[in-house]
């Protein structure tokens, strides 16, 4: 590998947020996922959970995306959301999922510095209700308009960069969230793809 581009990966690397993660359900349009992917690459999100409950064909998830982000994510599939939040649980404290309803929070309201990973519905019906009962909060992001509804890679990108800003404040992105030896697996696992 050339110097310049270790370079390059150890400094993406260097700011990878290994205590947050994104979820999707059911989401299936490729533009949509290319944009969340894209996204989670932007902010330092290396980790994305897929559930993929409707049996679609997954082997193309993401291929769409000009930025080649998904070469560089981690995925993690799954038939079932219970099975998929049994395991997310297992290495994030907190699962908040996207949920329209009078208990949910304004997504500003939401501490984002947490290990934590967020919850995204698909494009029609959202998250499913076993989804929105295994998580461990809801949030909505404020509006002001009739329709009340983003479409998901918006929403996806607007909380992932709140998520971002907090993190930047709290100084989350100047010193490694990742151990020195996660950061070298994944330079290692990077240099081979």
């Amino acid at each position: 590998m050339r110097p310049e581009r270790e370079e390059k990966f150890k400094k993406a690397i260097s700011k990878k947020q290994g205590n947050l993660a994104m979820i999707l359900e059911d989401v299936h349009d490729p533009h949509n996922i290319s944009a969340v992917l894209r996204s989670c690459d932007a902010v330092g999100v290396q980790e994305v959970y897929i559930v993929n409950s409707a049996g679609m064909d997954s082997s193309r998830f993401g291929k769409k995306s000009s930025a080649s982000a998904s070469k560089w994510l981690d995925f993690y599939f799954f038939d079932k959301i219970e099975d998929c939040i049994s395991e997310v649980k297992k290495k994030y404290d907190k699962v908040l999922s996207t949920h329209l309803g009078t208990e949910s929070v304004s997504l500003y309201d939401c501490d984002l510095t947490a290990s934590v990973a967020l919850l995204f519905g698909n494009e029609k019906d959202g998250v499913s209700q076993k989804g929105l009962e295994l998580s461990d909060g809801n949030f909505i992001i404020p509006q002001v308009g009739l329709i009340q509804s983003l479409n998901i890679s918006v929403a996806c990108a607007i909380s992932l960069y709140e998520a971002y800003r907090q993190r930047e404040i709290a100084g989350m992105y100047n010193q490694p969230v990742l151990s020195q030896e996660a950061q070298s697996a994944l330079l290692e696992d990077w240099s081979k793809r």
